[in-house]
């Protein structure tokens, strides 16, 4: 099974932000200590992948075809 990249460049760049901010807030607000390193984590990984699921079963697509 191949994953066909959905997530473009600039969805990648709010993704690593976003990802980054989470990480973050992880150790500034220690009660949603896991909710945020949850986060994080898939952000940073349908980054570096370029693929989300989620993306998949909306039909959404960020990526431009070439």
């Amino acid at each position: 099974m191949k994953i066909v990249k959905n997530v473009g460049p600039k969805d990648k760049k709010i993704r690593l932000f976003l990802a980054f901010l989470f990480f973050v807030l992880s150790f500034l607000i220690p009660g949603l200590k896991v909710l945020f390193l949850i986060l994080a984590l898939v952000l940073f990984i349908t980054s570096i992948l370029g693929f989300c699921g989620l993306y998949t079963l909306l039909g959404i697509n960020t990526c431009k075809r070439s």
